[in-house]
């Protein structure tokens, strides 16, 4: 609520500027004026700038080193303007209206004692003020419930885009899990199922010639098993490294999740093994999402870099970043910080994040190189 706050600042500045205005064209007693000018300056900024314990004893006295200033010279019959709506926004209406009223009889009184005496232009302005004020304060208050009323639109939707894509991602995991549950159960169970079954009749096979029969049906059922356990792991290879190498998967995963966003690649490009390429494009995809839709970032960067028995990914954005220690909602780590470590560490890798509140954030992660060669050796 920008506006909102701006036009509080108006107001306080408004307080201020007519208290010095009316200490400078006070007519007399300039000494005597100084002291209550002041304690009424240092008590309205106290109320405005600490939190209020007792904000009825705050206003009260404000409101009696102001009835003071105003006793000694009616200059201050000014400051009753801001005090309007100060009474309007820090007090109940039943309280509001009469305090208004009030202060509005003690200007008109003020003005009264002056020379001339009591004329309807000495009433009729006062009264214009504080109608104005009031009409004033009510626009305020709509303004301000408005505001909050689309705050807590933007509030809601915001959450309930987060829960459908929650919702969404558990739907892809179960769907996915019954799917490898199927052809586990229709391939890989069944020819397991084959070779216990050959192993056994082998055992009471009549024949050498029988068993060693048997023993080459289990050779072929297990080379047939493995050949499917090897089409699994293919198949869990996700898309974006279907049609294209590592570099160029993150070069689009980059462009598409954050607009805008550097790509970078350091060193000559080596193969990988499938699980250590998936994790450096599940932490892309997970860091860059962060990027988009909590960071507020001007700038990001992902630096891919070949090094010497090594590859290292860093995710760079300079947005309002966050604690990284802080607990989650439930006392534990961010899920998503929690995931990334998890799947690094278990490919030997490490992973560090650098944050903090407004100075932006910075992911790095390195693996050691274990080559498709070096893997197929192992």
């Amino acid at each position: 609520m920008p506006a909102l706050r701006l036009v509080r600042l108006a107001f306080h500045c408004a307080f201020y500027g007519l208290l010095a205005v009316a200490l400078l064209t006070a007519g007399e007693r300039p000494a005597v004026l100084l002291p209550p000018a002041l304690a009424l300056a240092a008590a309205y900024g106290y109320g405005v700038i600490l939190p209020r314990r007792r904000p009825g004893a705050w206003l009260a006295l404000v409101t009696a080193l102001w009835l003071l200033l105003l006793a000694l010279d009616r200059s201050f019959s000014y400051v009753a303007f801001p005090l309007f709506f100060l009474f309007l926004r820090a007090l109940p209406v039943r309280l509001a209206h009469p305090a208004v009223a009030a202060a509005t009889a003690a200007v008109v009184a003020a003005q009264a004692a002056g020379p001339g005496g009591f004329t309807a232009a000495k009433a009729v302005g006062p009264a214009a003020g504080a109608a104005v004020a009031i009409l004033t304060a009510y626009g305020y208050a709509a303004l301000y419930r408005e505001s909050g009323r689309r705050q807590r639109l933007i509030d809601d939707l915001v959450r309930t885009r987060d829960e459908l894509a929650a919702a969404q991602r558990e739907a892809g995991r179960l769907a996915e899990r019954q799917r490898l549950a199927r052809e586990i159960h229709d391939t890989l169970a069944q020819g397991l199922s084959s070779i216990v079954l050959l192993a056994r009749a082998a055992e009471h096979a009549p024949t050498a010639g029988a068993a060693r029969d048997r023993a080459r049906e289990i050779g072929r059922t297990a080379a047939d098993n493995l050949a499917e356990a090897r089409r699994f792991v293919q198949a869990l290879t996700p898309p974006a490294l279907e049609d294209a190498p590592l570099p160029e998967a993150l070069r689009r995963v980059t462009a598409r999740t954050v607009p805008g966003a550097a790509f970078r690649l350091d060193g000559e490009p080596v193969p990988l093994p499938v699980d250590t390429e998936v994790a450096l494009l599940r932490l892309t995809q997970e860091a860059l999402a962060n990027v988009a839709r909590h960071a507020r970032a001007g700038h990001a960067a992902v630096t891919l870099a070949y090094l010497d028995g090594q590859v290292t990914l860093d995710v760079y954005d300079d947005g309002v970043g966050f604690d990284p220690g802080a607990p989650g909602p439930a006392g534990r780590p961010t899920f998503g910080l929690h995931g990334m470590r998890e799947r690094i560490a278990e490919l030997g890798g490490t992973l560090t994040v650098e944050s903090a509140p407004g100075e932006g954030t910075a992911i790095a992660a390195s693996l050691p190189v274990r080559t498709a060669e070096t893997e197929a050796a192992a």
